[in-house]
């Protein structure tokens, strides 16, 4: 379940999400999953292949400080709309709650001291 390209991702129907730990943690015992953002942007962010996450978190993430996880997505799955806003379709958006029960993994995130992430990997 570790794709590291966008290609690879599509080709497993699988898509990534970047959570704090203790946001999913909160939720994942429930049947939705809503990030912080949700209520200000109206879709849950995700990104194809590993490659292309740690640079999204890197870019936008390192301020801050708590301890994420990736959640790994089956798209087959997920009971709200799919879609990709983007050019090359790299960043598909949920428009809606993501029902727990697509989340099919849980990737830990290591980083830095200075907020860097280095590496998504199991322990």
């Amino acid at each position: 379940m570790r794709y590291k390209t966008s290609s690879e991702c599509k080709l497993a129907g699988v898509t990534y999400h970047l959570a704090p730990e203790a946001v999913w943690k909160e939720q994942s015992d429930t049947a939705t999953y809503l990030p912080e953002s949700f209520d200000r942007e109206g879709f849950i962010h995700c990104t194809d292949g590993l490659d292309e996450l740690m640079a999204v978190a890197n870019r936008y993430y390192t301020a801050d400080t708590r301890p994420f996880l990736v959640l790994i997505l089956q798209v087959d799955k997920i009971q709200s709309p799919v879609r990709y806003d983007d050019l090359p379709a790299i960043f598909p958006h949920i428009h809606g709650p993501l029902n727990t029960n697509a989340v099919i993994g849980v990737i830990p995130v290591q980083r830095d001291e200075d907020g860097t992430f280095v590496s998504f990997s199991k322990p």
